[in-house]
């Protein structure tokens, strides 16, 4: 009798698992959005809030992804462009920062949008006849570690070189950021293989934290579920308390050292007179926390749902939020990699410039014949 029981709630507790995964997938394989148009047009004033969310971002992406894609790719090459020039005023070093972290914000652009949540949205079936999902996988994680992890190799940078005077000749130097830049790219590979065991090579076209499919031992495994919170811990959960422990202490000891400064600057020059070095200072400090403010607030909303969905996995049902929360997340973090060209468009100065001759350019055959024919 015991046994039936034992039997019995066995049976009970599997079918409970393929009921969770057979929901997981109906509520999120009907994505395309045609089909929340159709919702929306038509069920709109028997919709829950939550729902007309979901269904409306199902719409706005449509447009969205394409848009971002057309307007991101272009923007970011013109960036790695410019700055690899090295004309921008910038150290070395910091130029070898940034160009690694423009590069890598297009390689997230490409494997993330355009070959990823572009075809989930528009529903683009050629990515069923293809077996790289798990490849696939591993080659995108991988560049968004590179992504998240430059920035906050870049934030240590800047805290050294503003804090520690004695530390930033033998840091702060073109080689160590070459160094570590490697170091940086080598592990978050090496980190990010193990998806390629826990996934599939199929694609699933549905937009969840995976976007492949996956067996159903993996999908409820405590082993593979901790394996995933590691991943999470590491990225982003610890460059978010790293960047924002350098942030603090960079803004403690800049805010100290300035006022020790200006009140010697004005004993020796006179109040009318600006300081070059807080110039210097301003300028760097407004760089490093537009970009590390940047990476925070877009990165936060993708952060929280994928642990949560995580933790409902494995049996922590009252964490799960409403799927148009991860829509929203999605959404902010591809919008990240591609504004951190418009931050060094409003903060350097010399980049504008830069800028402005590589527009330039496409045009400067006609206007050479304009100017020619007009002094004939």
């Amino acid at each position: 009798m015991d046994q039936d029981l034992k039997t019995t709630d066995r049976n009970v507790t599997t079918m409970d698992q393929a009921l969770r995964t057979i929901y997981w997938n109906v509520t999120t394989m009907n994505r395309n959005y045609l089909d929340a148009l159709y919702a929306l047009s038509t069920f709109y004033d028997w919709m829950p809030v939550e729902n007309r969310i979901y269904r409306a971002l199902q719409v706005i992406q449509a447009g969205y992804y394409p848009i971002l894609a057309i307007i991101g790719i272009p923007v970011i090459s013109v960036t790695i462009l410019i700055i690899s020039r090295g004309n921008c005023g910038l150290s070395k070093c910091v130029t070898h920062y940034l160009l690694a972290m423009a590069s890598a914000d297009l390689i997230v652009i490409i494997l993330d949008l355009v070959l990823r949540h572009i075809p989930i949205v528009h529903q683009l079936n050629f990515l069923w006849f293809l077996r790289i999902c798990n490849i696939h996988a591993v080659l995108l994680y991988a560049a968004t570690d590179c992504s998240v992890w430059f920035t906050v190799t870049f934030t240590f940078d800047r805290f050294v070189a503003i804090t520690c005077r004695t530390l930033k000749n033998r840091y702060c130097t073109e080689k160590a950021a070459a160094v570590v830049l490697g170091t940086v790219s080598v592990l978050s590979f090496l980190k990010n293989l193990f998806w390629y065991f826990m996934l599939t090579g199929m694609y699933q076209l549905a937009n969840l934290p995976w976007f492949c499919f996956v067996r159903l031992d993996v999908y409820f495994s405590m082993v593979w579920g901790t394996i995933e919170f590691v991943h999470y811990i590491l990225n982003p959960c610890v460059p978010f308390v790293m960047i924002l422990l350098l942030n603090v202490l960079t803004v403690r000891h800049i805010l100290v050292s300035s006022r020790a400064r200006r009140r010697l600057w004005a004993q020796s020059s006179g109040e009318g007179l600006r300081d070059p070095e807080m110039e210097s200072r301003r300028k760097s400090m407004i760089l490093l926390f537009a970009i590390s403010a940047n990476f925070l607030l877009l990165w936060a909303t993708n952060t929280l749902y994928s642990v949560l969905f995580r933790m409902n996995n494995l049996g922590y049902v009252s964490t799960l939020l409403h799927p148009y929360v991860q829509e929203l997340g999605f959404m902010f973090q591809l919008l990240s990699c591609s504004t951190n060209s418009c931050i060094y468009a409003l903060t350097l100065t010399k980049f504008r410039e830069q800028l402005k001759d590589v527009l330039k350019c496409p045009f400067a055959p006609i206007l050479e014949f304009i100017q020619n024919g007009e002094n004939k």
